[in-house]
């Protein structure tokens, strides 16, 4: 938007699929909106009764600068207990959200235009992320014929003397996909080369379907160059509660500290009370919400490689979402989810806009029950025989 009373660096248009999602869903009035990775599920009832319990107790104040101690330890223990990892006090931040969290991440490790690489195709906020901290956001795209595994002499030709770090997501969104340890172990050689920083992204741990997640930081050597965002949105149904972590060397955390004292201060209170039951009854609340994704991911699965002209990665890997491949179609990504909307009456994400890799996409949230996804289909696949 072009004002004089606008920052002059925001006149060009920067709005992106996922912000215009909401006006698109009131195009019909009968839209299945399986555009966002907003659960339909609400927030396990015992974590809202123990956050407000605490918030009844007094926990409504600011908390510690870095995140209330008892959370710190909380994700301590959790990173013991699940993966044999060390984790330091010091080591820690809690955030208001995940995404807030990643652009602390890069406002304070990058100078001005350094670069950073983005595995693709990509969370969309990331470009923009990485532009507001004044660094350069590079795309490294991955490819279906090559299950959307990192190739590493791609990797390797992307790097310049401005290279500061590599952010990876897995499993991913929008894909689906799950980097492989075999993958992970020739990146965390080339960071090792050029002497990188990895920022993981490590929302959808929970939803790992064929194999069990294991984190990058794990690897030998890797956890002093690792940067681990950590969300409770996805994998505690917490979307709406914004509360995140960082977990990364003292010397960063430092630095996110002093930034973030100048933007929200602390993460919400009560936030953190919900966070730390939630850890902390992980094994009681996590499985029956991830065995309900499982289900529709399965299902939807099935059911796209039934339908003519698209297709999916089937079985599902990961996240809750599915990339579906629509290039027999004949339409690029933003025409494929314009039809659908417009004969099938279903909001779907142009895979495009997840960056230029995913062109020939579009991507499928199984946020709405099993029903609604099985009348999803039969809308789309009527939409595609016509």
């Amino acid at each position: 938007m072009k004002h004089k009373y606008i920052a002059k660096r925001y006149w060009k248009d920067q709005s992106t699929a996922m912000g215009q999602s909401d006006v698109m869903a009131k195009s019909f009035d009968d839209v299945i909106d399986l555009s966002l990775g907003d659960p339909d599920l609400t927030t396990d009832l015992r974590i809202i009764d123990a956050a407000f319990a605490d918030a009844k107790a007094g926990h409504t104040k600011y908390t510690d600068f870095r995140g209330d101690p008892e959370l710190r330890q909380a994700i301590i223990d959790f990173y013991k207990e699940e993966y044999s990892m060390d984790i330091d006090d010091e080591e820690i931040f809690v955030a208001a959200s995940g995404c807030l969290a990643m652009y602390l991440v890069l406002e304070a490790i990058l100078d001005d235009g350094d670069e950073v690489i983005m595995q693709a195709p990509f969370f969309t906020p990331y470009p923009q992320q990485v532009e507001l901290a004044r660094g350069i956001p590079v795309e490294l795209p991955t490819y279906e014929e090559e299950d959307f595994q990192i190739d590493v002499e791609r990797l390797e030709s992307r790097i310049t003397e401005r290279t500061k770090a590599l952010i990876i997501n897995s499993p991913n969104n929008p894909t689906g996909n799950c980097l492989t340890v075999e993958t992970m172990t020739k990146i965390a050689a080339i960071a090792e080369k050029y002497d990188l920083l990895v920022i993981c992204d490590d929302i959808y741990t929970a939803f790992s379907y064929q194999n069990r997640f294991v984190p990058f930081a794990s690897l030998p050597g890797m956890k002093e160059r690792s940067i681990i965002i950590n969300s409770f949105s996805k994998n505690f149904t917490m979307t709406g509660w914004r509360i995140g972590n960082i977990i990364a060397p003292d010397y960063i955390i430092k630095i996110v500290q002093q930034i973030n004292e100048n933007l929200v201060f602390t993460a919400p209170s009560i936030s953190q009370r919900a966070a730390i039951f939630a850890l902390r009854h992980r094994d009681e609340v996590q499985p029956p919400m991830v065995e309900e994704y499982r289900k529709r991911m399965f299902y939807t699965a099935e059911r796209i490689a039934g339908i003519p002209k698209i297709s999916v990665i089937n079985p599902p890997k990961g996240s809750f979402y599915l990339f579906v491949n629509i290039k027999e179609t004949g339409l690029n990504s933003v025409d494929a989810a314009d039809m659908i909307l417009r004969k099938a009456h279903v909001l779907t994400l142009p895979g495009n806009a997840f960056g230029e890799c995913g062109e020939g996409y579009v991507r499928i949230a199984c946020t709405v029950g099993i029903d609604t996804l099985k009348e999803a289909c039969d809308r789309i696949e009527k939409a595609l025989s016509e």
